[in-house]
């Protein structure tokens, strides 16, 4: 098992560079990619760039470079759930775009039957167990992600919750997904809420984006351990 950690900041990948056992850096397409070991486990970690073509580039430069068959998306995202407070941690169980026609993926490649990607069923219940083993591992969601080109304040909060009653909403999981897809290997996502309806902007996703990173590293470590068990 080789394991991809895709990051979309710096500040997301930040946690989790301490913890790299024997790590060797290695430069491609601009970006840099750290192996070594976690939890026992080979890992390749790295931080994409913020937006769905970084993310999707990164993805499979781990995928057909580094030979991982695996890949978890690390990191922040904006709260959507009006259940959702800040710090919340949302897993993936189905990813989607909001931003990007239906049609599009079900009637051309690679001809979903729906507009979900959906995480690898065995890494959400390993997730459930990883989690529980976390003291404290503060509130944990498992739901519906969405993906699109924008940082969400007000302008096209409604209109995405009407369409998609997403957790949560962010700018790369539905493309790692989508590569993870097309690729056939497991994905899931781990995401912490740095902002939410009531406490919105980009002050707010600046303000606790290192909290939140460091939260959502923790259970990402968690599931490794789980995964090497």
């Amino acid at each position: 098992m080789r394991v991809g950690i895709v990051c979309a900041g710096d500040e997301e990948l930040a946690p989790f560079l301490p913890v790299i056992n024997n790590c060797k850096i290695t430069e491609r397409a601009m970006l840099k990619f750290y192996e070594g070991e976690i939890q026992g486990i080979e890992i390749v970690a790295l931080y994409s760039g913020v937006c769905k073509v970084n993310a999707a580039i990164a993805s499979q430069i781990l995928i057909d470079v580094f030979g991982t068959n695996l890949i978890i998306n690390s990191g922040t995202a904006g709260g959507m759930n009006p259940n959702l407070e800040l710090f919340d941690t949302v897993i993936s169980t189905e990813v989607c775009y909001h931003d990007v026609a239906p049609d599009i993926l079900t009637e051309f490649h690679p001809w979903m039957k729906t507009v979900f990607f959906e995480a690898d069923r065995e890494l959400i219940e390993r997730s459930k167990a990883a989690v529980k083993k976390i003291e404290p591992a503060g509130n944990v969601f498992w739901g519906r992600m969405v993906t699109g080109e924008s940082f969400i304040t007000d302008e096209g909060r409604q209109k995405i919750n009407d369409e998609y009653a997403p957790f949560t909403v962010d700018m790369e999981t539905a493309s790692i997904a989508h590569v993870c897809y097309v690729n056939g290997i497991p994905f899931i996502s781990i995401r912490c809420v740095t902002d939410t309806d009531v406490c919105r902007g980009i002050c707010n996703f600046e303000e606790n984006c290192a909290k939140a990173s460091m939260i959502a590293k923790n259970i990402t470590v968690a599931l490794l351990n789980e995964l090497r068990g």
